[in-house]
């Protein structure tokens, strides 16, 4: 068909984008490479004119068909975006060969063989420009057909001399050429033939010189071309660059900067081509591209002797810049140097840092490591920078800076107090107390004997410690008890720690493990997910935030980024990762408009749609998709509050001041697009957000909602775009207001629908081992987690949505949870507030049947305005492992709500460093039935408690190595063991004590006459000075009228084999020299080493109850793997023991025992109550589960 038999009236709108295309490329060209343009233009416009003759058919009829042939079918444009754009100069950009120089007509079709006269569009086309449609010119509701286009040409080897007759040429025009520049004189010609064309140019130029100016001299030197006139680059006339751009995912990166020398050269096309005369391929010329959203580009014309050279380049995605490593706290003395340092990472990277001391500015201090000489006292108190450049600003954490005088402590030498709980048998008539003072040293900074070297980290960290311990001994019922006690504190090194996460990655929706999937962090991947979705990470050195994404191998789960947690301290943190089932696909078809609704909660209208229009999907390579699609969107509903443990990475952005902010979500989505037919990922563009505006019950959110996309890299948000609110009718129902906004799914594929909330608090939370709420037997590494839920009153909304979740861990000190808050509704905001250890669940202070404020910890009328709720407040049966609160922001005007539990976001440091007697939230672990007792005294929670001495039970800090042994009972009660644990072999110790471990044993609940016990021991092996052996003497002796009957074969075979063996004449108990293998399920012995204590005996407690060697179960096995068989007479055990003992804090009289004596007594009746329903655990001794689970 040729190009007369439709519409090709627009020569308006050619010329316009002609002329725009010269314009473009004019700036900064030669005036011969303008020429040559001119003689172009004068071509075009001839040859377009020859194929108009009003409405007849003229074009190929006017030739012999003997010396003209088509080209093959060419299509390199989709209808999406502005139209269908089929370009000679982009068919040639693909197949340079294939069309001739001067195409004589043109033909379209549709990729359905329509001609394009037959479809009813208005479409465009010229041989020497290409075809064209335009969505614009379709009508409502239409865009244009996918055309492909064919070129008619003359044969190869023929010549055609077959033309119209030229008039005379016009004279010459003016040189309009300016002082030193080279100008163009201009004549014209017109063609006097009707019916045939004329061939060559109706506008001819010249070269003109301007006059001459004042000569300065030009030392640019070209190895290739000739220096312009600007004496600022090098020109090669004879030479084209052409090129393409794509934006980040293979998106057409339309309208793209080409930059030399901070010079425009062009914009690429809407295809993102672009083409620049006159560039040098010298290898040495450097463009510079650049577009809105992403890190500018340079690259190199690479070198050539071709009249033609090709770039194709890929952008990347701008991200947002974040803190690598913060600058450390240090403590210095007078005169000395120090340094801070401020590790910032971004594309592209941060050009600007700046310092601040106790918030004001440092002049002059311009670079990312702060150099500090001659210190001073008033130099003294915290640093941070702020590293600023095109992709934003961030500021780090704050370091402090402790300066101390010449001859000052750097520690103070007196102890604080610390103390510990006695056996049952060791009551202290001097404190009425079952508490005794062994003094700790806060394991704090000090100086130490650095030099003055500038380093942002110092070589050998130095720490508050144990600088003398006291041997004394406690007085105990028949026998003396002794301990280490703490006597003076100094600086020494700190003690090296590995910070631990471990946990469970498993479905949101069932609990069902996440089997061998993938972990990856900064994109490498760590390691994987067991079979029962089991996974442990070291945490790196230095690392400041953990984010990591957990990736199903099966495909049954989305992709999840979480930011995990962890103890700087040292030691691990438990984590249950949840993971949302992927939504099952849906098949699309890639030229139709597509609408998804999102929302998942029964009986309520979706929250989300996202509308996706034909033609936009694309392949990875940029290519343009045809064909259908697989789409999976699968979205987090924040109406149902039991998807909030879900939420992916932390909710934070980083504002324009650089400060980490938080977010409230209203709703996450996922995407998944796929080929049906091979499976490949695709990429979209121009797809539209609509959010039902009626889901949004704040008011004041509809102006700052947002799309922000994740990075999983960093774990932050980064923002995409705005939401407008517009009215749209669906169908036939009701006029509706949605917030709408656009965005592309390239690279990042989970989205959020967030509003930046800038009213925050903190709470204040601690977690103890009992409910004695004992200042000493607070835990660290508990995970405290706090869903903030959306407000309530004066706001008619759903009340179990929720807006945001964070976690924290909690230390020696206890934990500040982020919370959003409001002072004038006080009940605006509520939150529910959880804490998990190790996978158990702690339980918070009752609410029920009467507020206590001195158990909760927060006084009135502070604890009333906050209206503090168990979970079981209104039904016993629920959990009691959580609590709600209104997050009240403390009255400024009223002195009770300025002490705690909640903060004003700027008080951080005052919540973190808030003394014990503070008002705080507190939970407690349900007390099992085992008592743990050191020689000297190390809190598992803390590392860094570890002292050097002979007699500790943990020999080695960054080598934890549990010992058990298993032992069963032959009678109709419950049985206490203990093991006494003394130095064996080694001359330091031998004789004296480790330390004691009492644990009950738990009945078979399918033989009522026998029960088993796991009783740790403290293992045989090298102690902390790394020089000799001890083999730990272990006594393991029940409680009560007790006959061993029966020692493991393999077991007494091999103590026999390892001298010395141990005399054990007392059949009431039994001893042994433990040995110094890990033996296993089939002694009786299980052994498990790791980097942190609570893991390892978690991990071979387990084993015990499961009687194997690596499997595990939280439900004891009594007649699997054992080591040793008693036989106990009908009279039980005294329940005046360590699990039931009473239990007082220090300085209360013995009247008050008698009432923890009742509290005792009431919870082993609740617990005797909970065992005859289900089989018993010591491990959860409540018995909250009944299935083994890891």
């Amino acid at each position: 068909m040729p190009l007369s038999s439709y519409d090709v009236s627009d020569r308006s709108y050619q010329r316009r984008k002609f002329e725009g295309q010269v314009l473009q490329l004019g700036v900064g060209m030669s005036l011969r490479l303008v020429l040559i343009i001119v003689r172009l233009a004068a071509f075009t416009v001839t040859a377009r004119e020859s194929w108009r003759k009003g409405n007849k058919e003229s074009g190929p009829a006017a030739f012999h068909s003997d010396d003209y042939e088509w080209t093959t079918w060419f299509n390199v444009d989709h209808p999406g975006g502005h139209g269908d754009y089929e370009q000679l100069e982009a068919i040639r950009f693909y197949y340079r060969a294939r069309v001739c120089e001067t195409p004589r007509a043109i033909e379209a079709r549709t990729t359905e063989w329509v001609p394009a006269r037959e479809t009813g569009e208005k479409v465009h086309a010229d041989p020497t420009l290409g075809f064209w449609c335009l969505n614009e010119e379709q009508g409502p509701e239409r865009n244009c057909s996918n055309y492909a286009v064919r070129f008619l040409c003359p044969k190869a080897g023929q010549s055609v001399h077959i033309e119209g007759t030229w008039g005379p040429w016009s004279d010459w025009s003016s040189c309009p050429a300016l002082c030193g520049q080279v100008g163009v004189q201009l004549r014209t010609r017109s063609c006097q033939s009707a019916s045939l064309p004329c061939t060559g140019p109706k506008v001819e130029g010249k070269e003109c010189m301007g006059p001459e100016c004042t000569k300065t001299e030009c030392s640019l030197q070209c190895l290739m071309g000739r220096i312009n006139a600007e004496c600022d680059t090098c020109m090669c006339e004879e030479h084209t660059l052409l090129g393409s751009v794509r934006r980040a995912g293979g998106l057409i990166a339309e309208g793209a900067a080409i930059l030399r020398y901070n010079k425009l050269l062009t914009l690429t096309d809407h295809n993102g081509h672009f083409r620049i005369p006159g560039i040098c391929p010298d290898g040495n010329t450097t463009l510079t591209v650049t577009l809105q959203g992403h890190a500018t580009l340079k690259v190199v014309v690479p070198n050539s002797a071709e009249r033609i050279s090709v770039l194709s380049l890929q952008l990347k995605r701008t991200e947002r810049l974040y803190v690598l490593s913060n600058p450390e706290s240090k403590a210095r003395r007078v005169g000395q140097t120090t340094a801070f340092c401020c590790k910032v990472a971004g594309t592209p990277q941060p050009d600007k840092y700046q310092w601040f001391h106790n918030n004001s500015l440092l002049e002059r201090q311009t670079e990312s490591t702060l150099v500090l000489k001659e210190l001073h006292p008033g130099q003294a108190g915290e640093y941070y920078c702020t590293a600023s450049g095109p992709s934003g600003a961030i500021k780090s954490k704050p370091a402090t800076l402790k300066i101390l005088g010449k001859d000052e402590h750097s520690c103070n030498p007196h102890p604080e107090s610390h103390f510990i709980r006695l056996p049952h048998d060791c009551y202290q008539n001097g404190t009425d107390s079952f508490y005794y003072d062994v003094g700790k040293c806060p394991s704090s900074t000090c100086a130490g004997q650095l030099d003055n070297g500038i380093r942002c980290k110092d070589k050998v960290a130095y720490c508050c410690g144990a600088e003398k311990l006291e041997k004394r001994q406690i007085t105990c019922q028949g026998y003396e008890l002794p301990t280490m006690v703490v006597t003076e504190c100094g600086c020494q090194k700190c003690v090296d720690t590995k910070a631990i996460v471990y946990g469970r990655a498993i479905a949101a929706d069932s609990g069902e493990p996440v089997r061998f999937g993938h972990i990856f962090m900064n994109g490498v991947r760590i390691g994987r997910t067991g079979y029962k979705g089991t996974f442990s990470i070291q945490v790196p050195p230095d690392t400041e935030r953990l984010v990591v994404t957990f990736v199903d191998n099966m495909q049954k789960f989305v992709n999840t980024t979480k930011v995990l947690t962890f103890n700087t301290k040292g030691g691990s943190v438990y984590h249950e990762v949840k993971l949302l089932r992927k939504k099952a696909p849906v098949t699309i078809s890639s030229t139709e408009t597509n609408i998804l609704e999102l929302g998942e909660v029964e009986g309520q209208e979706a929250m989300v749609q996202i509308q996706i229009p034909p033609h936009s999907f694309y392949k990875e390579n940029g290519e343009v998709f045809t064909g259908n699609v697989n789409a999976s969107v699968t979205f987090l509903d924040p109406r149902d509050v039991s998807t909030a443990a879900a939420a992916q990475s932390d909710l934070n952005f980083i504002g324009d001041e650089g400060d980490t902010l938080p977010l409230r979500t209203y709703g996450m989505f996922s995407v998944d697009f796929r080929g049906q037919e091979n499976n490949e990922p695709l990429n979209a563009g121009e797809v539209k957000v609509f959010l039902d505006s009626a889901q949004v019950q704040m008011s004041e959110h509809l102006n700052d909602i947002k799309l922000w996309s994740l990075n999983p890299g960093t774990g932050l948000w980064e923002e995409e775009g705005s939401l407008q609110m517009e009215k749209k009718k669906r169908g036939k129902r009701e006029e509706r207001t949605f917030l709408i906004g656009n965005m592309e799914i390239r690279e990042r594929r989970l989205f959020n629908l967030d509003v930046p909330e800038n009213r925050r608090c903190y709470v204040k939370v601690r977690a103890f081992r009992s409910e004695r709420y004992m200042p000493s037997e607070q835990v660290g590494g508990v995970v405290v987690s706090l869903i903030n839920m959306e407000p309530t009153a004066g706001y008619s909304t759903n009340p179990r949505a929720w807006g945001r979740f964070d976690s924290v861990v909690t230390g020696s000190n206890g934990a500040c949870l982020p919370a959003f808050c409001d002072e004038l509704k006080t009940d605006a905001y509520s939150a529910y507030v959880m804490a998990n250890l190790g996978g158990e669940e702690l339980e918070a202070v009752p609410s029920a049947p009467k507020l206590n404020p001195n158990l909760i910890g927060v006084p009135q009328p502070y604890l009333g305005k906050l209206n503090y709720r168990r979970s079981d407040h209104e039904d016993s049966r629920l959990k009691k492992t959580a609590f709600s609160i209104n997050v009240a922001k403390p009255s400024a005007n009223t002195a009770e709500e300025g002490n705690g539990p909640v903060y004003a976001f700027e008080n951080l440091k005052e919540c973190e460093e808030a003394p014990f007697s503070a008002a705080h939230f507190r939970f407690s672990r349900v007390e099992g039935d085992r008592y743990d007792y050191n020689t000297v005294p190390f809190n598992e929670d803390d590392p860094m408690s570890w002292t050097e001495d002979y007699l500790n039970w943990w020999p080695k800090p960054m080598e934890y190595r549990a010992c058990y042994i298993k032992v069963k009972l032959s009678s109709p009660h419950e049985i206490n063991v203990r093991s006494r644990n003394m130095g064996g072999t080694h001359p330091k110790t031998v004789g004296q004590l480790y330390g004691l471990r009492d644990t009950r044993s738990i009945r078979d609940m399918d033989h009522t006459n026998v029960s088993a016990v796991c009783v740790e021991f403290k293992c045989s092996g090298m102690l902390y000075d790394q020089e000799r052996v001890d083999r730990t003497l272990v006594k393991v002796i029940p409680q009560g009228s007790c006959k061993r009957d029966h020692v493991n074969a393999k077991l007494q075979e091999y103590l026999v084999n390892h001298l010395p063996l141990a005399v054990n004449n007392d059949t009431n108990e039994f001893t042994m020299l433990a040995p110094l293998d890990p033996l296993g399920h089939n002694y009786g012995i299980y052994t498990v080493t790791d980097q942190d204590p609570r893991t390892a005996k978690e991990i071979a407690l387990g084993r015990c109850f499961d009687g194997s060697s690596d499997g595990t179960s939280r439900v004891m096995k009594s007649n699997e793997g054992i080591a040793l068989t008693f036989t106990c007479g009908d009279n039980e055990a005294n329940r005046q023991s360590v699990f039931q003992a009473l239990q007082s804090p220090q300085g209360q009289i013995r009247a008050n025992v008698v009432r923890g004596e009742s509290r005792q007594k009431r919870r082993r009746e609740r617990a005797n109550g909970l065992r005859s329903s289900r089989r018993r655990s010591a491990r959860n001794p409540t018995g909250k589960h009944s299935k083994a689970t890891s």
